[in-house]
């Protein structure tokens, strides 16, 4: 009975290594290509001076991203994480980018390595009324659908609640069975209220059980951003934590 038990444990940990193997294996063309990215002379000083801080391939490798993917990134500001992700999905993927794009299609769209780069969303309504504390978002369908993968990084704590739950109902939509919602935010205490310090934080617990309610299920955490150092007490723009805040980093599936 003893030799059976060991000879069923050993069987187990051979298939989990053999499956983490073959994973990190289905990795590699995707590292070399976000490695060749992150060395690309289009990104600025102060872009790469994020790379320690950001982490994106561990981030990447987290989520699952894969080259043949088709994948949305909602919200790409100044282009940080398309300056990545582009270059990765150009051969064999498909890489759309939602909300907010004047910024990316000013400085990338057209250039060499972006020229595959398409935006969608266009429709949305998003803005912010004078004096309101978080933007607001309307008209959100993406526009796009059967997509592997949607990707947001530090954007979700910006919207209110009626149109986060919008939000992710656009990506429910959007997505394939099976597909990806990957997203990375400032963390905020559990359950604390709004103040001018916390802003730009969010409760991972709250984000959570919004994204769930959209009908997605939750897969997973990392604590790739955790940031021990980092008291939750403070606006994530003071000098104090400003480039180390801790981030919450979840990964959800639509069924």
């Amino acid at each position: 009975m003893k030799k059976n038990t060991i000879a069923i444990a050993f069987s187990f940990l051979t298939t989990a290594l053999t499956s983490s193997f073959a994973l990190a294996a289905e990795y590699d063309p995707v590292k070399a290509k976000l490695e060749n990215a992150m060395a690309s002379d289009i990104r600025t000083p102060a872009e790469t001076d994020r790379d320690r801080n950001r982490m994106p391939i561990e981030t990447l490798e987290f989520f699952g991203l894969r080259d043949n993917m088709k994948v949305v990134e909602l919200f790409p500001g100044g282009g940080w994480y398309t300056k990545l992700l582009a270059p990765v999905l150009a051969e064999n993927g498909e890489f759309y980018v939602a909300y907010g794009t004047s910024r990316v299609q000013k400085t990338l769209e057209g250039k060499p390595g972006f020229e595959k780069m398409k935006i969608t969303g266009t429709k949305a309504d998003i803005g912010r009324a004078e004096g309101a504390r978080f933007y607001t978002a309307t008209n959100t369908d993406l526009g796009v659908d059967n997509v592997d993968m949607v990707l947001t990084f530090r954007n979700y704590h910006n919207f209110d609640a009626t149109s986060r739950a919008a939000l992710n109902t656009s990506v429910f939509e959007a997505l394939k069975s099976g597909g990806i919602y990957a997203l990375v935010d400032h963390t905020r205490r559990h359950m604390q209220g709004d103040s001018d310090e916390n802003r730009r934080r969010l409760d991972p617990v709250l984000a959570i059980k919004e994204i769930q309610a959209a009908g997605f299920e939750f897969v997973d955490f990392s604590d790739l951003h955790y940031r021990p150092d980092d008291e939750l007490v403070y606006e994530v723009g003071r000098k104090t934590v400003t480039g180390n805040t801790d981030r919450w980093t979840l990964m959800f599936r639509k069924p």
